[in-house]
């Protein structure tokens, strides 16, 4: 018998106790049937990875773009409510459309995605 072992922190600990009851198994049953799955269709497995690697870098992106448009939110606010001029008010405002539109493309992508599992 082999006893391979982990480390996870304590949110991932909490997920895999919360995962073990639902199914009614002991934490080390778990483990070993859900890698043994994973194992068993290693090219599904690899698609998940990859799926959730790519998910997690457009989710980056995402946080990072509308990090910088609600910085020029801020400042057309600012120039708006100082009674200055906002020329650059519709650029910011259409950033922010395509913002929005490229989150809800993500979402609907990565429901479609879910679905088709």
């Amino acid at each position: 018998m082999h006893q391979p072992s982990c480390r996870m922190n304590d949110d991932e600990y909490q997920l895999l106790l919360r995962a073990a009851a639902v199914c009614h198994m002991s934490v080390a049953g778990f483990l070993a049937r859900s890698a043994l799955n994973a194992a068993r269709d290693l090219d599904r497995t690899a698609a998940d990875i990859a799926g959730e690697k790519e998910m997690l870098q457009e989710l980056f992106a995402l946080r990072r773009h509308l990090g910088q448009i609600g910085n020029n939110l801020n400042q057309v606010a600012k120039a708006l409510n100082s009674g200055a001029d906002a020329p650059q008010a519709e650029a910011v405002l259409a950033a922010v459309q395509r913002a929005a539109k490229r989150v809800d493309a993500f979402t609907q992508q990565h429901l479609d995605h879910r679905m088709a599992a």
